[in-house]
Formats: structure tokens, sequence, C-alpha cells
């Protein structure tokens, strides 16, 4: 997983509540275990004709977004099923932070344990932020995960907060594999004295 510490990118402003996993990547696309190849399928049905041609008024097929990599939605982002795909597919496309006043439970660890920021912030801030997505090609926003702030094309500062373990695993780019891999040598003390210890085990 990539070590995030500071990002600076064009926000895409989607002021929708209830954005659900099942928006997010379509239950027809769920068949694949690897977690490439899913971005260009993100919110299809809002993206695309039933031919395949985009819909020119969403937001991500605008020209000012295309290459957003930070998301500022609605309330309760993320609700519906708990299929990992979802922030598989925000990643693929290359998001790689999601603002909302709150987002559903599974999702939102979800989003940690694959290299997403999610930031939570009240109604208000976010509501600040969304007109700052709006300006399109200006809507440049800086977030930095070490000082917890995030910066509008303003010069604003909005400070945020998250949880300390979560924050020290993005920042050092550790996943559950990497923090497993953390413990390698009490680990392997451990199998070298049980094979001493239990040599029939």
């Amino acid at each position: 997983m990539e070590k995030f510490k500071t990002l600076t990118a064009t926000a895409a402003p989607m002021p929708l509540v209830n954005i659900d996993t099942d928006m997010i990547i379509s239950k027809q696309f769920l068949k694949t275990i690897k977690r490439t190849g899913l971005g260009k399928h993100l919110f299809s049905d809002m993206r695309y004709n039933e031919d395949g041609s985009e819909i020119e008024d969403f937001v991500l097929n605008k020209p000012a977004y295309r290459n957003a990599r930070i998301l500022v939605a609605g309330d309760n982002f993320g609700c519906g099923s708990s299929r990992e795909h979802a922030p598989w597919a925000l990643l693929d496309f290359g998001f790689k932070v999601i603002i909302a006043p709150d987002f559903a439970d599974i999702f939102y660890n979800n989003c940690f344990k694959n290299g997403i920021l999610p930031i939570k912030l009240p109604a208000e801030d976010v509501e600040r932020l969304m007109d700052d997505a709006q300006r399109g090609a200006n809507a440049t926003v800086t977030v930095n995960l070490e000082t917890q702030e995030i910066s509008g094309p303003d010069g604003g500062v909005i400070k945020f907060e998250i949880d300390p373990f979560r924050r020290t695993c993005l920042l050092e780019g550790l996943d559950d594999i990497g923090l497993t891999l953390n413990k390698k040598a009490a680990i392997e003390t451990y199998e070298a004295r049980l094979e001493n210890d239990r040599p029939w085990v």
C-alpha cells in the first residue's frame, strides 16, 4: 500500500446523500477479485448511457474533473452492501481522499485498508468544500494527513480528526499484511521456539 502524507488535487463535487456501494460499483462488475480495472466502471449507471456513451453532465465526465483525486460527497457515503470492490473502484479511478459528513461503517473501514483517506467533517465544512469543488479546474484542494488539515483554493484551512492508529497506517503505507510483516522477527522467533519445544507439531 502506498504511503499517504499530502495530496494536492482537483476535488470533484457530488452533492448526493446515501450514495450506496451499488451506485459506486454495480453488481455485474463484482466477478473479479482483482483490485485493478474497476475504475472504468465507477458510478457506471450515472456515467454511461445504455449504449456505453458518456452522460455529458455527470461530474466525472466533465473535463475539469476527469483527473480529480478528491471526492466531496453528501451524508452516509458508502451505505448498502459491504462489497470491498467499492473502494477498489474509487482507488483505481484515482481517488485518494473522500470527504463527507458521515460514512457507512464497513465502507469507512475498507477505505483505510485500501489506502483511501475518508474524512468526516461537519456538514457546514463539507458544504464549504463542495462550493470550492464546483469551481472546476480551479477547485484545487490540499489534504495534509500529517497536520490533519485541508486547505482550500482561497487559503482557508479546515482541521479534521482521525483515529491515530489509522493515521499511522496510512502515513507508513501499512495494510493488514504490512502490519503483520512488521512483526516478522517476533513471528520467526516464536516459530523457532515452537519447533524446538514441540517438534511433533
